[in-house]
C-alpha cells in the first residue's frame, strides 16, 4: 500500500496514518532497546516475525472474546489498527520470579510465583516507566476504577489463556507486558488490547531446558537472538514466507 503520513516512531515500531479515518499502519522494525534505550542494537528480521507473532496472538485472544484493536496484516512488516488513545500505563503479569521483581524483593530467580501476580507501571521513558499502585493510577486520572478493574481482568484472562497456548508448544510463560487503549464505539468509549505480543515484550523459556527465548536474550548478551526468535514462531507454526531480498535491512518490555 502506498506509505501515508507518520504520525510516531517508537523504540520498536512506527506508526503511519491509516487508509480510512480512525485506524492507523503500524509498521514493525528491526530494531531493539534495553534498559529505557540505554542498550541499543538490530536483531535481524524481528519485526517481520514480531508482526506474524502479534497477529496470531491477537487473532486468538479475539476469538476468545478479548477486544484488540488489531483489524488486519497488511504485509511482512506492517498490520491495521483501530486508532486508540492509549492508557498510560503497562500493565505486567508475572508466572515466575525473574527481572526486576527478584532484584526489589530477592527473590531468587526462577521461582514460581504463589498465583500470577499483576503490576502497574506509569508509561514515562524519562522516569523509567516507574511501579505504580491501584491508588496512583485513580488519584491521577491515569484510568478510572472500572477502567483498572477491566483492564486487570482482561490480563489475567489473557494469561490464562496463552500459558496454556505457549504449554502446549514446550514453552514456559514467565512474564508479560501488556498495553491498552481507549476507542470511541459509537458513543461509548470501551478498552481494547493495544501494541503488540512478541517475545520484546514477554519472557519465553524452553519448558525443559529452561534457555531463554525472548529479548532477554539480547539484553544479556546471550547470543543467539534471531533464531530464539525465530524457534517461537516455528512452534507456533507461523513462521513467515520468504521476505525477498533485502528486507532483512517498540515499545519497552517489562522490567
Amino acid at each position: 500500500m502506498a506509505r501515508r503520513r507518520q504520525i510516531y516512531e517508537g523504540k520498536a515500531k512506527v506508526l503511519f496514518e491509516g487508509p480510512e479515518p480512525g485506524t492507523i499502519v503500524q509498521y514493525f522494525k528491526d530494531d531493539a532497546t534495553a534498559f529505557n534505550a540505554l542498550k541499543k542494537g538490530t536483531i535481524a528480521g524481528k519485526g517481520v516475525l514480531n508482526n506474524r507473532i502479534t497477529e496470531y496472538v491477537f487473532t486468538k485472544l479475539a476469538a476468545l472474546g478479548i477486544p484488540t484493536h488489531f483489524i488486519r496484516r497488511l504485509n511482512m512488516r506492517e498490520q491495521l489498527v483501530r486508532q486508540v488513545e492509549i492508557v498510560p500505563l503497562e500493565v505486567v503479569v508475572r508466572n515466575i520470579a525473574t527481572g526486576s521483581l527478584t532484584k526489589r524483593l530477592g527473590i531468587e530467580e526462577g521461582l514460581q510465583l504463589p498465583r500470577s501476580i499483576v503490576e502497574y507501571y506509569y508509561k514515562d521513558d524519562a522516569l523509567g516507566d516507574p511501579l505504580v499502585s491501584e491508588e496512583h493510577i485513580t488519584a491521577f486520572g491515569w484510568a478510572t476504577p472500572m477502567e483498572l478493574e477491566d483492564m486487570t481482568g482482561m490480563a489475567l484472562r489473557i494469561n490464562d489463556f496463552l500459558t496454556g497456548m505457549f504449554a502446549a508448544i514446550g514453552i514456559k510463560l514467565v512474564d508479560f507486558k501488556l498495553e491498552f487503549g481507549r476507542l470511541m464505539d459509537q458513543d461509548m468509549v470501551r478498552l481494547v488490547l493495544a501494541d503488540e505480543f512478541s517475545p520484546d515484550n514477554c519472557r519465553l523459556w524452553d519448558a525443559e531446558t529452561g534457555e531463554k527465548m525472548d529479548k532477554d536474550r539480547f539484553r544479556q548478551d546471550l547470543g543467539n537472538v534471531e533464531g530464539a526468535y525465530q524457534e517461537v514462531a516455528r512452534r507456533l507454526g507461523i513462521m513467515p514466507e520468504s521476505d525477498g531480498p533485502g528486507d532483512h535491512k517498540g515499545s519497552e518490555s517489562i522490567q
